[in-house]
């Protein structure tokens, strides 16, 4: 994902800077890109019109996203990019009855929550889309920022 885009271009530099990728840049699936720590993975799969999906979308591709999340042992930290991603993960977790309501988590670039006892830390950014690095809505630095931030998180679960 992400994979010889403008979006990717903002991605993975920031997940290099911060040690998640072997290299600053993906431009073809097989370019040697490697991932330490991370799991990248969308709440839709197709590119929908304008980049901006409809819930039905997002409803078909759920079922991808739930086995996900039960395949994927000992996470720490999710970092979803953009509300439609946050909001897809919670729905997730309150069909899972591991949250009441999503009403108290509030999408905001570089917002932390915990979502329930034992699980992991939530920390949002907004989406690397063109729309919002063209726009400097997000900038390098700002991802740049989370991702320190991530590994932070990530290197203190490991104390």
């Amino acid at each position: 994902m992400f994979t010889g885009d403008r979006s990717g271009e903002f991605l993975y530099r920031a997940m290099w800077q911060a040690g998640f990728a072997n290299q600053p840049q993906s431009v073809s699936r097989d370019d040697g890109l490697q991932l330490k720590d991370a799991y990248i993975t969308a709440t839709v799969r197709c590119v929908p019109p304008d980049n901006k999906p409809e819930r039905g979308e997002v409803l078909n591709c759920r079922p991808f996203l739930v086995r996900e999340m039960a395949i994927l042992k000992n996470v720490r930290l999710v970092l979803p990019l953009g509300g439609i991603a946050l909001d897809a993960y919670l729905s997730v977790l309150q069909d899972a009855g591991k949250i009441v309501s999503r009403a108290r988590f509030r999408f905001a670039h570089g917002a932390e929550f915990e979502t329930h006892q034992g699980g992991p830390l939530v920390l949002t950014s907004y989406h690397p889309s063109q729309q919002n690095t063209s726009t400097g809505k997000l900038t390098a630095e700002m991802l740049g920022k989370i991702f320190l931030r991530a590994r932070a998180v990530i290197e203190r679960c490991e104390t």
